[in-house]
């Protein structure tokens, strides 16, 4: 197998086993893509590691890591205005983030076509809600393939591409976490390395490109129309197919990778419905719908999340007067959670029950597997952090989450963070919460990233407004929960070193004057640092500094010297007081059924931060392993 790099620039056809998200790059590469952008976020960072793979002086198109979703959009809007195949991707909620601009995207003509890769998340795998993005590609009349796994992703890129450039439009290619993560074998096509004609484009007679009152109608038409050509685009694509079982009673319309579920179930069944399998969510392939709908008696719509699809279809049957009967979501577990076979079975047999035969019962000795709650990485600077500053309160504060490893605080034994909403959010909601509140103090979280992401305006506000409450800024030097990817203050970008924008001196700069700062390793300091700030009147920071322990032990382990170390249990000086795995709680510690603590030697990193927590003196210092 080649390196990643090689392969993806192979220019001969060949076939390769890879990742949804890998595939993805490769379809960038062959459609001359030319420029690139995203923030980081789950399901699509493996994006962004494809592309690295590449090596920057034979990347044939300009990557960056932006400081958030909504500038990434701006860039790659910008560049496409200019004449160049752009295209940004995100997460889920990245979107939010973004809509700002994303929803004025199709009212432009994007002279050089523009492709959103959304990475959607039924099911929560790493998001904090199941939104459905469906919803924004309506509101917007924004185009959408679905692909249902990695050689859909690629062909459906490529389509989107050709799509958004002859109708100079943004056009969405909506992932979902299992399609990203996904591998499979997929065939690619030949690669001719592009001779890019860079010349700026861009001129205001392709325009207008200002959206104010008297244009605003004209642009509005101009994007009705292109959804209008996008239908019946739709209706003459592939990516719409039907799989006819020759079974005119029962028929499923389906997408996506609830497709390739369907089709685990159906393996199963005596009799399988007719299939009706859409490539294309937004705008829907009419005609082929309704000739589906006209041959069959029964037909269940069987799509995630929202009942979207479910929605549109009933109309167009409900306006021709069909006789179909169509079944829609049939309780509230029918609107949650991924469309895994399990959960495809047991909202088939709603409707159908004797489609499919009866689950057998598991096998004597088999149980299911237990529940494996999320846990902070073996020394992590924010599990110091927290047990310091859990000393440093009193159990009467306010303690408000943000958005990244440090989320995890909410959990046992910690405890830290009582309200949690989205990137940045944390010292908006605290100040709301200090106002007319003088007898609980407010302690706001925040992440290195998240404060170069959303949280600079909530902190100028903050001191704009003079309220009274403590950031905590949980400063670890890069974006830890999505890959350790680069950020303002780390030293570098995505291609190459930069300065760095220390969080420091950005508050300062905003005229803060209460900064405190010191290594979570600390704890003693790190907690007295905490109740001086919280003492303090008016808006105060503590600057919680420890780098990211997986991604520094990683450096180390490839530096030639390198020797791991560990912590052992002193069992004489044990009092098994338990404050290493009830109040400090790493994982690295085990409780045996006889009471007696161990360390649990594939995990330990010898970081040592757990020595200071420990009353009776029984963790020594870290050995050589």
């Amino acid at each position: 197998m080649k390196l990643m790099g090689d392969m993806l620039l192979t220019q001969n056809p060949f076939s390769e086993i890879v990742m949804g998200n890998t595939a993805l790059v490769r379809g960038m590469i062959e459609a001359g893509t030319r420029v690139v952008t995203s923030y980081p976020g789950s399901p699509t960072p493996e994006i962004a590691t494809a592309i690295k793979s590449i090596p920057r002086e034979v990347r044939p198109f300009y990557f960056e890591f932006s400081t958030n979703e909504k500038v990434a959009t701006e860039v790659a809007y910008g560049a496409a205005v200019n004449g160049h195949l752009s295209t940004v991707f995100f997460k889920s909620v990245g979107l939010n983030v973004a809509s700002d601009t994303f929803m004025q995207l199709s009212l432009m003509n994007i002279i050089g076509g523009m492709v959103i890769v959304l990475g959607d998340d039924p099911g929560i795998n790493s998001s904090q809600n199941e939104q459905d993005n469906r919803h924004f590609a309506q509101m917007s009349y924004t185009p959408v393939f679905e692909p249902a796994n990695p050689k859909e992703v690629y062909e459906y890129y490529l389509e989107a591409a050709k799509l958004a450039q002859k109708k100079q439009m943004p056009v969405i290619v909506r992932l979902t976490t299992h399609v990203c993560h996904a591998k499979q074998r997929v065939s690619f096509g030949a690669y001719t390395p592009y001779r890019f004609d860079d010349t700026p484009r861009f001129n205001v007679e392709n325009g207008p490109y200002i959206p104010i009152a008297s244009l605003v109608f004209p642009q509005k038409a101009r994007a009705l129309k292109n959804i209008h050509d996008v239908a019946a685009f739709a209706d003459a694509s592939s990516v719409n197919s039907v799989s006819d079982h020759q079974n005119p009673e029962k028929g499923v319309i389906t997408t996506g990778l609830v497709y390739l579920s369907l089709m685990d179930v159906l393996e199963a069944a005596g009799e399988k419905p007719d299939i009706l399998k859409l490539g294309m969510v937004y705008p829907l392939a009419r005609n082929k719908i309704i000739s589906f709908l006209t041959q069959h008696k029964e037909v269940k719509i069987l799509e995630e999340l929202d009942n979207i699809l479910e929605k549109e279809i009933k109309t167009m049957a409900y306006d021709l007067g069909l006789s179909v009967r169509i079944y829609g979501k049939q309780d509230d577990e029918d609107w949650m959670g991924e469309y895994t076979p399990d959960k495809v079975d047991t909202v088939l047999r709603k409707i159908w029950p004797d489609l499919l035969p009866r689950n057998a019962p598991l096998p004597a000795g088999v149980t299911q597997v237990p529940e494996r709650p999320a846990q902070m990485c073996p020394g992590c600077g924010h599990r110091s952090a927290f047990h310091a500053i859990k000393q440093a309160l009193d159990g009467t504060d306010i303690k408000v989450a943000d958005i990244g490893c440090h989320t995890l605080g909410f959990l046992p034994p910690y405890h830290m963070g009582e309200l949690l909403m989205c990137m940045g959010a944390s010292i908006g909601i605290g100040s709301g919460l200090s106002l007319f509140n003088n007898t609980r103090k407010v302690v706001a979280f925040m992440g290195d990233s998240t404060f170069f992401h959303a949280g600079m305006p909530g902190t100028v506000n903050a001191l704009f407004n003079r309220h009274n409450l403590t950031m905590i800024v949980m400063e670890n030097g890069t974006t830890a929960m999505t890959g350790h990817q680069d950020h303002a203050a780390s030293g570098r970008n995505f291609n190459e070193v930069t300065d760095k924008i220390p969080i420091r001196q950005v508050l300062e700069g905003f005229g803060i004057e209460k900064i405190y700062e010191t290594d979570t390793y600390n704890q003693s300091k790190l907690a007295d640092l905490v109740r001086q700030a919280v003492a303090d009147d008016g808006f105060s920071v503590v600057i919680a500094r420890h780098p990211c322990m997986l991604k520094f032990t990683r450096e180390q382990r490839r530096k030639s010297g390198y020797e791991p170390r560990q912590v052992n249990i002193d069992q004489g000086k044990c009092t098994r007081s338990y404050q290493c795995i009830e109040a400090f709680g790493c994982p690295t510690f085990v409780r045996n059924a006889d009471g007696s603590i161990e360390t649990n030697h594939d995990l330990c990193i010898g970081d040592g931060s757990c020595i200071q927590t420990c009353p009776s003196t029984a963790i020594p210092a870290p050995e050589k392993v």
